[in-house]
């Protein structure tokens, strides 16, 4: 399984190409529903994610999620360092009380997070939903793996893939996140963290997406208030 995804990967030109591919490679050969590839930097609770390919949009509604309720696979794969295998995401609601429930409710059964990382640096994770529950069988798993190899290296060979998604527009999920939240640090005087939190929070209560309330906020058509 192994040889062939990566004779699969062989052919293709560019690192954004390759996460293109890589993502791709999973649905098709891993059997799973969707995949997608984040680049995550710094402390996760500065939001600093940038989507870098979905094969679908419940991926990235899947990530919109995760950074709204800061809690999923993602977030534990990144911080452990570790693969996060969950063949039924319907028993995990006491694990990620806000992550869970709203996932299922986006049709997704199971999830497979795998960070991208040399060592003790890390850079991103590859995720893999299925939209009925199941654990990813023994070649599946190593393929997975060897895919998150792969991404971790594409993503090694171009330090600027992040701005390139960016630039592609495909890093846009969460751009306007970002400036909402300078925004709001000055409008209420707090850190970025608290600033974040705050959107965070607005985001989850009115059942809008983190990306649209940033949105919000940059055109000036929402101000959080000190209690919100």
């Amino acid at each position: 399984m192994t040889e062939r995804l990566l004779t699969l990967l062989g052919d293709v030109d560019g690192d954004l190409d390759v996460v293109r591919r890589i993502c791709e490679l999973c649905v098709t050969e891993l059997a799973v529903s969707g995949a997608g590839m984040t680049v995550m930097a710094g402390p996760l609770a500065d939001g600093t994610q940038i989507l870098a390919h979905s094969t679908g949009e419940a991926g990235k509604r899947l990530e919109d999620l995760q950074l709204t309720v800061g809690e999923g696979p993602s977030v534990d794969a990144f911080v452990s360092g570790g693969a996060v295998l969950v063949p039924d995401l319907d028993t995990e609601h006491d694990r990620w009380p806000a992550y869970a429930p709203g996932a299922v409710e986006l049709g997704v059964a199971a999830v497979f997070s795998f960070p991208l990382h040399v060592g003790t640096a890390r850079m991103g994770v590859l995720d893999l939903y299925r939209t009925t529950p199941g654990p990813l069988s023994a070649p599946h798993l190593s393929g997975a793996l060897a895919l998150a190899e792969a991404g971790t290296v594409a993503l090694l060979n171009d330090a600027e893939t992040a701005q390139g998604a960016m630039l592609l527009g495909q890093g846009e999920l969460h751009s306007a996140v970002h400036q909402a939240t300078g925004f709001v640090t000055v409008q209420l005087d707090v850190s970025l963290q608290e600033a974040l939190i705050r959107i965070r929070a607005y985001a989850y209560a009115h059942h809008l997406s983190l990306n649209e309330v940033g949105r919000r906020i940059v055109r000036r058509e929402l101000v959080l208030e000190t209690g919100e």
